[in-house]
């Protein structure tokens, strides 16, 4: 019996790691579904990046549907997206606001003027509370918020031009059709 133990210990571990390729190869492993979609956009005051003396918040948002997209100067993936967002998402003519998450300011002011500003404000989020608080683990990540100002979508990850076809803009449809 002694001899058999290495053996079944031996099958149970390549029945866990068979499991777990089975497991990842159907299922998707980088969404991590948001409990904030349907509630309402945690309330924020923020400083502009460019004016820090004035604030933007969430308050002053409402009224018309938005997009949130967190980024910080120390994220690859975020100058792969941006021009996507500044060719695909601008031009859709919803209000973009930049979240520079745990990001210095004048980092984050360099790397837009090396990359271009697509957004209609910026904001800043230095110590990370406001992005916490939406529930951002990682950048980009980007939130569609409504007028009223729940969050209808969340994107982690980057935009890619076949995600704003097939996610994005059918939000924004919803949206559409949900004005009165």
């Amino acid at each position: 019996m002694n001899r058999l133990l290495p053996l079944l210990g031996f099958f149970a571990l390549v029945g866990l790691l068979g499991f777990g390729i089975w497991w990842n190869t159907h299922h998707e492993t980088n969404e991590v579904p948001s409990p904030l979609i349907g509630k309402s956009a945690p309330e924020f005051v923020l400083p502009l990046l460019y004016d820090p003396a004035k604030t933007l918040s969430k308050k002053e948002l409402l009224g018309k549907p938005y997009l949130v997209n967190v980024f910080g100067s120390w994220c690859v993936t975020c100058q792969y997206e941006h021009p996507i967002l500044t060719e695909k998402v601008k031009p859709l003519g919803i209000k973009l606001i930049g979240m520079a998450w745990k990001d210095q300011p004048e980092d984050a002011k360099r790397w837009l003027a090396q990359f271009g500003d697509p957004y209609d404000a910026v904001v800043s989020d230095v110590d990370g509370r406001t992005g916490i608080d939406f529930g951002v683990y990682m950048a980009p990540e980007s939130f569609l918020v409504d007028a009223q100002g729940t969050i209808r979508y969340k994107r982690i990850g980057m935009f890619t031009p076949e995600l704003i076809e097939s996610e994005l803009l059918p939000e924004m449809a919803k949206l559409q059709q949900a004005r009165p």
